[in-house]
């Protein structure tokens, strides 16, 4: 009995030291090839413009409560910060549909695809001063839909819904777990839809490059797909082809020893 765990050890070792052999330390270290230590953030507009079928969250206040309170739809998405979830919460709010506007109330339809938050606002707040409907009107707008996926070699592959509508593509990989040590930091795809058009767009965690790029801070709906590098194909490979045969090997040396030592 001590002889058969003595060889199950040693398989175990020898299947340990193969996987550890197959890994270049240096290509599953973040920003290996980083010389600088300071870098200018990116000058870009960060503020996300409104798409279609965005769900936004549109609240107004004014001097008068309760002629503003129609204007009001409830959501029941709590937000809590930049979470994971399997899940899509049910949510009601404003979506904007496919030809660009939303249905406000008193107002009928309003555009609202390709503008941000802030100018959105302000047509809002002119329309509802210009009909007289409120006095010194107050709006204020969220997404409800603002989310990001991670797919591929992390931790926990997920959806991560962002609260406060601003995350990197870092903090998101961190969200998921990180990636793992099979990852391909040199090649990770990020997937990205802009005027109806699908982007895609490689980044090199490897480089300080990524400090300095406008993908550095994602935006909502981005998809980021994390690739397996060489080493983990080509040991996936190589063990459904040897794994059986050494596995039968060792199992009938073990058989023949055994019945020997009897």
């Amino acid at each position: 009995m001590k002889l058969c765990n003595a060889f199950a050890y040693l398989l175990a070792a020898i299947l340990i030291s193969q996987l550890a052999s197959c890994t270049n330390t240096k290509s599953a270290i973040y920003f290996s090839e980083t010389t600088r230590a300071e870098f200018s953030a990116p000058t870009e507009n960060l503020e996300p413009v409104i798409q279609k079928n965005d769900l936004l969250s549109i609240s107004v206040s004014s001097l008068n409560p309760e002629a503003s309170q129609m204007f009001n739809v409830n959501s029941s998405t709590d937000f809590r910060g930049a979470t994971a979830s399997s899940t899509v919460a049910p949510a009601a709010g404003y979506l904007v549909d496919q030809d660009g506007f939303i249905q406000f109330p008193l107002i009928g339809n309003i555009k609202a695809a390709g503008m941000t938050k802030k100018v959105l606002k302000e047509n809002i707040e002119k329309e509802l001063l210009s009909r007289r409907l409120l006095l010194e009107p107050i709006v204020d707008i969220r997404y409800l839909n603002y989310k990001v996926s991670i797919l591929g070699e992390v931790a926990r592959p997920s959806v991560l819904t962002v609260a406060n509508e601003k995350i990197t593509l870092l903090e998101a990989l961190g969200l998921a777990g990180d990636l793992t040590i099979f990852a391909n930091r040199h090649n990770v795809l990020l997937i990205r839809e802009e005027e109806g058009k699908k982007k895609l767009i490689r980044l090199d965690l490897t480089s300080d490059d990524l400090f300095t790029s406008p993908y550095y801070h994602l935006k909502s709906n981005d998809i980021i797909y994390v690739e397996p590098n060489k080493n983990k194909i080509a040991a996936s490979g190589a063990a459904r082809q040897w794994l059986p045969l050494v596995l039968s090997s060792l199992t009938l040396v073990v058989v023949s020893i055994d019945r020997l030592a009897r």
